[in-house]
């Protein structure tokens, strides 16, 4: 098994009264993501799973990821498990 850490690319800042969970990617976060994408799609098996985050801005750059990749992909909520803070997002599964 390998795991992969992608942090979002850049994002914009969260505008007054807005949930920080709303932040869109920037121009500039779009392309680092897509960058990222491409040197991904060439190395991801088909069956692999990306855990994503609910964040726009994650599912934002995740979506790069997968964006023409072959096999049958879904977005689908991952099911918790263990404990977690009250309120804590949960992650959103990419398969």
């Amino acid at each position: 098994m390998e795991l992969i850490l992608w942090r979002h690319a850049d994002a914009k800042d969260a505008a007054p009264g807005k949930p920080d969970a709303e932040r869109r990617l920037t121009a500039k976060g779009i392309k680092q993501a897509q960058r990222v994408a491409d040197w991904l799609k060439k190395r991801l098996p088909a069956e692999a799973r990306v855990l994503v985050s609910p964040a726009r801005r994650a599912q934002q750059t995740a979506a790069l990821a997968v964006t023409g990749r072959t096999g049958d992909w879904s977005v689908k909520k991952a099911r918790s498990g263990g404990s977690r803070a009250a309120g804590a997002a949960k992650p959103w599964c990419v398969q």
